[in-house]
Order: C-alpha cells, then structure tokens, then sequence
C-alpha cells in the first residue's frame, strides 16, 4: 500500500468528520470554526456575464432600435441601396431587425438587382446585371423544386414572381398551373385551378398578369384571360377564390410586359395604345401614346419609374435610329413628355437598330437597360448621359425585370 494508506495518492477516499473535542486543558472550549467557502470567482462571473447578455439580447429584440441612435442611423439606412441593406441584417439580431423596419425598407433606394428568363424546358434561368459577388436571392427558386417538377417565371412585379408549373416534364405545354412565390423570403402560395384553364393546344393562349405593391403587402391579385380577351377571370389572394368579369377591352392582344402602377395594371396594345384595368375589373380604361411613337419599327415599351409610368420606343425610319423616352406626366390627361432621345450608335457603338432590345427601366431613377442581339447590356443613364456596359450574356429573350421585397407575406402563404 502506498505511504499514508488508502489509494495511491495517499487518501483513502473516505470521509473523516473534523474532531471536535479538546486536545489539552488550555485548549479553547470553543468548537473549531467550520472551514471557509471556497466560491469560483471566475465562474460566477461568467454566469454573471451570460445572463447579462441573454438580457440584453431579449431587450434588444423587444426594441431593436431602442439601443441604437433614432435620428442619424435611421437616416443613414434610409440613404443605403437596398442590397447593402440586405446584407447589413447579416450582422447581428439587432441589425436584422432594425434593417427589416418597413419605414427604412420603403426609404431604401431600390436597386434593378437581376433578370428572370423564361426558359422553357430548363427551369429558372438568371442574369446578375450587377456582375459581382452571389446574387441577393436564389436564381434557381430551389426552395420550391420539391413541390413542383418543372417551373418557369413568367412575370415579376413588386419583388413577387408569378410561374407556371408542370406536375411532369412529359406533359403538355397547357396543362399548367400558377404559383406566385417571393425569392427573398422564400415564401410562396400555390393558385386554385383557373377557370379559364385551356383544354387543348388549340385553343387561344391565356395570359397571365400579377398585380402586387411592396407598400401593400398583404396580398396580391392575378389577373388572367384568353388571347382575345373573351374571357378574363381575377385571383385575389384576399378571398383565395377566382372570380370572372365581363371584358372591358377590344380584341387587341397585348404585346411586351405589364406594368402595375397606382392600383392599376397597365397593357401596351398593338394599336399603339395602353390599356387599362383596376385590380377588382370595375374601372377599364385606355391611355393614348406619343403620335410619333407610332413610327417606331417595333412596339413601344412601357415602365414605371418613381411613380410615374414611361414608354420607351427606337425609331429607324429616320436618317439617324434614335431611341425615344417619354413620362406620362398627367395621367388623366394622358399628357406625354419627352424625357430624352439618344443615338442608338451613341449607346452601342454602332448603329444596330433592328438588334437592340429596351429591356427595363430603373423603378427609382432614370437609368434604361438595353440589349443587343449579340447579348450585350448596357445601362444609360438620361440624366448624366452616361452608358455604362455591364457585361455580354447568351440571350436576353423573355426577360422579366426583378427587384427583391422582404415584406411581410399574406397569412395564408407557405
């Protein structure tokens, strides 16, 4: 046995109680003292410490902006572009949460961020016009591949994107259904059946158009109809139900992308003239165009851009292909200005009219995107005269502008 007995680190791991009688006659009477409490210091100060913090970090989310400074700071994120922002909740609980303010988010300049193309066989396609670093959202909507084989994004409006999926790759191109999904919050709501649905091939094509208002987000309205506006049938995500209307428009198929503005959907026509309807099918309407938007060799574009609506058109019936931007500035007037006009040339570097495609305007200043057909893009800005060049793509076809929205997403969404 070990010296001292007991285990080998001379203890023998039983308990001995401390003696309490006296050892002598000049011994104190007294009992000896129990021995002193031993506290770890330094571990009550990291629990001290933790709870502290566990404290401040449920204060926080309770007021997220009640630590920092209201005036200047609030000031600042309302100036940042909306992807700074984006990725400024990245920080912190507290950052996330003052970034997701609605106010702050409202004042945020917004950005054009990408494009959706409408690929049909492949799925989601993606071009990043800002050409660097990931893109703000996922390009390849994967949160909804589990739900659904085969999708393609037909229309983006408000940071919302409509699309159409199949059930299989194998069967046929109408036999479709609608789903409307939010890319930066992966939220999404799959539409009932539409009771315009086609039945076969033959028949005319349905079109579809999605009416949303980031400064409204608590729902949003599809309104659909047959190729010669026979039949129009509105979704509203409110009632959940479709409702069908009798047609306020001609037999006129619209042509280029609809625009949604001020609570009303607005469809460029054939003849040259824009048409319009309100989100309940009461209120139908018809805007007239520039009569020398007419001598353009395609149709003219239309946009909105800081609250007001724009059509933008190239004309090469002249010496000298021009592009021609205008803003509606009454609306009720249907009174037009001329924002700018530029050389096609002047933009690209050769005069390439009948290949260059008008693909969006800026919705907060007055920048315009255009393309080539040999997949170049360019931004110009009207305002400073600037062309800036952001980068050479293999196809621009069926491009739908998108701009992201962390709104809130309707009760009844996914």
């Amino acid at each position: 046995m070990p010296p001292g007995g007991g285990g080998e680190h001379g203890c023998t791991g039983q308990h001995h109680p401390l003696a309490t009688g006296r050892r002598d006659e000049g011994a104190s009477s007294y009992p000896m003292p129990p021995p002193p409490l031993i506290v770890p210091v330094a571990s009550e100060k990291k629990k001290k410490k933790k709870k502290q913090e566990q404290e401040q970090e449920q204060e926080h989310e309770k007021h997220p902006a009640g630590s920092l400074p209201e005036g200047p700071l609030v000031e600042i994120l309302s100036r940042v572009p909306y992807k700074s922002l984006c990725r400024f909740k990245c920080v912190s609980k507290p950052w996330l949460a003052l970034c997701s303010d609605p106010d702050i988010r409202k004042r945020s300049p917004k950005t054009m961020v990408d494009f959706f193309l409408r690929n049909y066989g492949i799925g989601p396609c993606f071009i990043n016009l800002s050409g660097r670093g990931q893109p703000l959202v996922d390009p390849s909507l994967s949160f909804l591949r589990e739900s659904f084989t085969l999708l393609i994004p037909q229309q983006c409006c408000g940071g919302l994107v409509l699309c159409k999926y199949w059930e299989s790759r194998y069967v046929e191109e109408y036999e479709y259904n609608l789903v409307v999904c939010n890319p930066a919050t992966k939220k999404w709501a799959e539409l009932p059946p539409n009771p315009i649905q086609l039945q076969d091939e033959d028949e005319d094509e349905v079109e579809e158009y999605l009416c949303f208002d980031p400064a409204v987000p608590s729902s949003f309205v599809v309104l659909t109809h047959t190729w010669d506006f026979t039949e129009v049938a509105i979704y509203s995500s409110d009632t959940g139900r479709w409702t069908t209307v009798e047609s306020g428009w001609t037999d006129e198929a619209p042509v280029g992308l609809p625009v949604f503005l001020n609570g009303t959907l607005h469809l460029m026509t054939p003849e040259y003239a824009i048409v319009t309807v309100d989100t309940e099918g009461k209120v139908w309407g018809q805007i007239d165009i520039p009569g020398n938007m007419r001598d353009s060799s395609d149709y003219p574009f239309i946009g909105q851009s800081q609250g007001r609506l724009y059509a933008w058109c190239i004309n090469d019936n002249i010496d000298v292909c021009q592009l021609s931007v205008w803003a509606l500035e009454d609306y009720g007037g249907a009174k037009w200005a001329l924002k700018d006009t530029v050389n096609i040339s002047e933009l690209f570097g050769r005069n390439c009219c009948k290949y260059v495609e008008p693909l969006a305007i800026h919705p907060d200043c007055d920048l315009i995107f255009l393309a080539d057909r040999r997949g170049k893009a360019i931004s110009y800005d009207m305002d400073s005269k600037k062309v800036h060049v952001i980068g050479t793509y293999k196809t621009f076809v069926g491009a739908v502008p998108y701009v992201p929205c962390f709104a809130e997403w309707p009760s009844d969404g996914h």
